[in-house]
């Protein structure tokens, strides 16, 4: 049961909105312009498969950072991360 097409389509998602926010530096109204959904469908997305940006640490290697606490606005956009 763990290969069903559920769980398959849903690690496809999760990859494609990972790449999508990575391609746009994190900046969720490109990814979701790219992806051809709404901010706030990838938003749900996001929160739903508990996406997490990779971040460096000075000195410390690398570190994980969820972007649902780290959410601010640079520019009038959404940006993740920071």
């Amino acid at each position: 049961m763990a290969c069903s097409l559920k769980n398959r389509i849903e690690d496809f998602e999760r990859y494609e909105i990972t790449s999508a926010l990575r391609d746009s530096n994190w900046v969720m109204a490109r990814a979701a312009r790219r992806l051809g959904i709404t901010e706030r469908m990838i938003g749900y997305k996001i929160k739903k498969y508990g996406i997490k940006k990779e971040v460096e640490v000075t000195g410390e290697g690398k570190g994980i950072e969820q972007i649902d606490d780290k959410v601010h606005l640079e520019n009038k956009q959404t940006v993740l991360g920071g």
